[in-house]
């Protein structure tokens, strides 16, 4: 019933050995231009007894329910009559769908194609292949036409060369032209480039004309020439770069773009070009271009400067002969274009590690500029910009008017970017050397609590890279830090705000050698010595360790100094000498030693009052390291037993011979010992030597009268200038009986290997009981000439 229904011929009423029934069976299972011929209604026979599944599957794969199914669920109502109508539409139109597909320019307007993508979101086969074929088919038509114009050029460049060296103009300017126009096409360059005698006749005719049209023509063909090596190279060995360079003084636009551009190119890419445009003076004319005004050429002409003035000395002396930094730094100052801000900044970086081009920077007001541009979003802009005031800040300390960017700097202490915190760690670094306008400003805006911070974030550095690329960062941080916490009005906040914002024990960890490298633990040196003018900070330093670990360095440095003749000059270790070492740990030491419970703590820790008696024996003409050691001295007397353990180290024979020191600074202080050790003496004793100290301490005269004395009468510390000064050892034979367990002596008794003192008690000038607090405040002001460089406040 269902077969006469639907229209349908009963396969079951048809032999099946009638061919017709074949047919038939076929014509029903196909259903649609699915692409896949579907087998529901047909099955194998079984080979082998049927069983329950079976008839099971038979029910499944019965033809009327699987019609019935495709109507019902996936016909969405189709009859089987529209899905034919279908199927026969599809297959027609099979043919134009690919054609527009994959070549639409032939398909004209041709509409009613049906679609065969159901879903938006996934395309059909052959839409997926209309992109590909596209580019394809683009690639083989550039391919029939580059042929086309290397053949071309290749019949044309005999006849063209002819004509650019002919006697008319006219034809030479229409030859030139011609050449411009093909050159533009890649086959066609490459066809020219090979042609040397092309190449020569191109530049000659650019040489010899007056004509502008073929001037422009013939620049701009070097200028298609040079996108290429090959180009490049037939520039070179033709003579371009003269005839290119002549062209840098020519009136129209156009041709100096051409020039510049290609000199650019050749610059960049080929090795010899820099010399070559040396020697035909590109140099001074491109500094003469830079009074024009388009931001284009100025960046491509900065860029030229750079790639010239970069490693080689005579460049940069001509860049600033000619006037080119006053051209550079107003750019900096007044441009908006990136790249041009960029390349200019280059060229300032490249010039700023000369000192007469970077004292010129520095008088143009090139630090303010750079400073300006700061906080501009292109990183690569504020990276140069950094490099460069990193290499100028040392020639502008005395520079009053960089509070901006001092503000700015600050600021970019908080960066996420290591090299931006080093740079500006850096430049705080040098900027505030000497300078106390510039450690209060840095001070008001917030610059210890972000000086602490970065050293905390060397702390934390676990991986050995990490800790390397930090410690980097860590040494001109804690040069700032060193420079604010000394001579200006806020120093004393500073001292305190280090400490209040935990970094002493950040500081205490990094002097531990070898994990640290020594530039680091001598600028922390240096610190903690500043910190500890602050009697705030004496019993924080104390109880996080310092003092240990201040007499372990020192003995360290007093072990390997030892170790080297003392005659000869000392070792470095990455550039820093153990006797800079020595004067730093002392010099700290002397100002904890102004607190009682301190100067307990080191008289207990061992070797160390010997060390300083040796250091008086080996150093005899090292007054740096004598004043200090002397200052050291002079605070640990202040207590009976540290007087009786001073004279028990034999010190007062080489003591007494520092009365006659010319530096008043160090005869003051021997003085100051030698008073307090006598006072349980008996009274010959004390009057020899109180005439003695009178002779001594009133060679004002010899010294140049009050110069340099604190009140009170004691000398002024050393001035901030310079790096720690080497020593000048004493020879071996002044050194070669001074041992730490030496020739024992007996001052009680009077007797000493120098003339005997025969001077009165009375005589002697009251020091007063206060004497510590006297030489406390001997390092905190300045001005005073001594003999050497202080260290304590000094350019990275």
């Amino acid at each position: 019933m269902y077969a006469q229904r639907t229209g349908y011929v009963d396969l079951n009423q048809i032999p099946q050995s009638d061919p017709k029934a074949s047919t038939m069976q076929w014509q029903q299972s196909y259903h649609g231009d699915s692409g896949v011929q579907s087998g529901s209604t047909t099955h194998a026979h079984s080979m082998s007894s049927r069983d329950r599944r079976d008839s099971e599957m038979d029910d499944e794969l019965d033809p009327a329910k699987l019609l019935y199914d495709w109507e019902t669920n996936y016909g969405h109502g189709y009859t089987p009559q529209q899905v034919d109508e279908m199927s026969h539409q599809l297959n027609e139109t099979r043919s134009q769908r690919v054609r527009a597909a994959m070549f639409p320019e032939t398909m004209g307007e041709v509409t009613g194609i049906p679609s065969t993508q159901f879903d938006p979101a996934h395309p059909t086969a052959v839409q997926r292949l209309s992109e590909p074929s596209q580019m394809l088919k683009h690639a083989v038509i550039n391919l029939i036409n580059y042929q086309d114009d290397a053949d071309l050029a290749t019949r044309c460049i005999p006849e063209l060369t002819r004509l650019l060296n002919d006697e008319d103009q006219v034809v030479v300017s229409q030859a030139a032209n011609m050449v411009h126009q093909i050159s533009k096409k890649d086959a066609s360059r490459h066809a020219i480039s090979n042609s040397p005698q092309m190449v020569a006749a191109v530049i000659n005719a650019m040489h010899n004309t007056n004509d502008a049209e073929t001037t422009r023509c013939a620049a701009g063909t070097l200028h298609e020439l040079s996108k290429q090596q090959t180009g490049l190279l037939q520039i070179f060995k033709s003579g371009g770069i003269p005839a290119l360079v002549k062209l840098l003084g020519h009136p129209v636009e156009s041709v100096l773009f051409y020039a510049i551009i290609t000199l650019h190119n050749l610059l960049l890419h080929l090795d010899g070009s820099k010399m070559a445009v040396r020697q035909a003076g590109g140099l001074q004319k491109m500094v003469a271009l830079l009074s024009r005004n388009n931001v284009k050429f100025l960046a491509i002409t900065t860029d030229c400067l750079q790639i010239l003035a970069y490693g080689n000395q005579d460049s940069k002396t001509g860049i600033f002969q000619c006037g080119g930094i006053e051209y550079l730094v107003d750019i900096v100052r007044g441009a908006k274009y990136e790249k041009l801000l960029w390349t200019s900044s280059r060229v300032l970086k490249v010039l700023s590690v000369d000192g007469d081009c970077k004292a010129a920077i520095v008088r143009l007001g090139g630090m303010q500029a750079l400073g300006d541009h700061l906080d501009h979003p292109s990183h690569r802009l504020v990276q140069n910009c950094l490099w460069t005031l990193r290499n100028l800040s040392d020639a502008a300390t005395r520079e009053d008017n960089l509070d901006n960017l001092l503000y700015r700097l600050v600021l970019m202490l908080k960066s996420p970017d290591s090299n931006v915190v080093t740079c500006a760690c850096g430049v705080l670094s040098n900027l505030t050397c000497n300078n106390s306008r510039n450690k209060m400003v840095v001070v008001q805006s917030g610059g210890i609590p972000s000086l602490v911070k970065i050293m905390f974030g060397n702390d934390r550095a676990g991986d050995p890279n990490e800790a390397r690329a930090q410690s980097d960062t860590i040494e001109p941080a804690v040069c700032a830090l060193r420079h604010l916490t000394s001579r200006h009005q806020l120093a004393e906040r500073a001292q305190n705000e280090v400490r209040e914002h935990y970094g002493l024990p950040v500081l205490i960890k990094v002097l531990q050698p070898p994990s640290n490298r020594w530039p680091i633990i001598k600028a922390v040196i240096g610190l903690i010595r500043n910190l500890a003018l602050s009697q705030a900070n004496h019993a924080p330093l104390r109880e996080h360790g310092v003092l240990p670990r201040l007499v372990q360095l020192l003995q360290k440095a007093y072990q390997e100094r030892r170790s080297n003749n003392v005659g000869q000059l000392p070792a470095l270790y990455e550039g820093i000498s153990m006797d800079d070492i020595i004067e730093g740990t002392v010099g700290a030491l002397h100002q904890l030693a102004r607190d009682k419970h301190n100067r307990a703590y080191i008289r207990q820790l061992q070797y160390t009052i010997p060390i300083f008696v040796e250091l008086i024996y080996i150093y005899k003409n090292n007054d740096n390291i004598l004043r200090v050691t002397t200052a050291v001295l002079c605070e640990l007397s202040q207590d009976k037993e540290g007087a009786d353990y001073i004279e028990q180290q034999n010190a007062t024979p080489a003591i007494t011979d520092l009365l006659h020191s010319k530096n008043e600074g160090i005869a003051t202080y021997a003085a100051a010992i030698l008073f307090r050790m006598s006072e349980d003496k008996p009274n010959d004793y004390r009057k020899r030597l109180s005439v003695e100290l009178s002779s001594s301490l009133t060679r004002g005269d010899e010294w140049g009268g009050d110069a340099g004395m604190d009140q009170g009468g004691f000398p002024s510390g050393p001035p901030e200038e310079g790096m720690w000064s080497g020593a000048t050892a004493a020879s071996p034979a002044d050194t070669k009986h001074h041992h730490l367990h030496g020739t024992p002596h007996t001052p009680a008794s009077g007797h000493y290997d120098h003339p005997p003192l025969d001077t009165i008690l009375d005589d002697l000038p009251d020091l007063g009981p206060n004497i510590g607090d006297h030489i406390g405040a001997m390092d905190t002001s300045s001005g005073h000439p001594m003999a050497g460089h202080g260290w304590y406040d000094s350019d990275l």
